[in-house]
């Protein structure tokens, strides 16, 4: 497995992982006819956009077969309603057969050397409450620091909690890098 910076090549597979991922993360989280809708052009779409927004940090997670399997991007934090936290994990995802394998420890660890090497130290992710995966975060030494936010995914609003890591470089330390 390789995980490498991303360029404009990887939007469809990041399109696809996006699409799926969400399909099998959020089934009976998010309404069924929204996660029907989603489509692979549509998020090729957005991930156009990300790629022309030089704020994004993009990493891929690549298979033997050359496929992306999983991906991450992250920025500065932007809406400045937490400044304790400097970054912000937007999104990270990986196909279900790729999880709990140690694939998603990697792509935030890439990630965070990125953060830490412009000075980025505390960093923020979002999670539906209800996502499962949240667990992921309290084991990679997130705390969570707020739970009063909502999203509106298609016509229902969702309860949406964020984790934070106050000094990545405690995070970077770990294992030797080896988190």
């Amino acid at each position: 497995m390789i995980i490498r910076e991303a360029n404009s090549n990887d939007i469809d597979g990041i399109a696809k992982v996006h699409v799926d991922s969400w399909r099998t993360t959020y089934k009976n989280i998010v309404a069924d006819d929204f996660l029907n809708n989603l489509s692979y052009e549509n998020r090729r779409k957005l991930w156009s956009n990300q790629f022309s927004n030089s704020k994004n940090y993009i990493f891929v997670a690549v298979n033997e077969q050359e496929e992306i399997v999983g991906f991450i991007c992250g920025q500065k934090e932007q809406s400045g309603k937490y400044p304790g936290y400097e970054g912000d994990v937007t999104s990270i995802y990986l196909d279900e057969k790729y999880q709990a394998n140690g694939l998603g420890r990697k792509l935030l660890k890439e990630l965070f050397i990125k953060f830490d090497s412009v000075n980025i130290n505390s960093v923020i992710v979002w999670v539906l409450e209800n996502n499962q995966s949240r667990v992921f975060y309290e084991k990679m030494g997130a705390k969570l620091v707020v739970n009063n936010e909502s999203i509106k995914i298609g016509k229902e609003y969702l309860k949406l909690i964020g984790y934070g890591w106050e000094n990545i470089k405690n995070i970077l330390k770990m294992e030797a890098v080896d988190i």
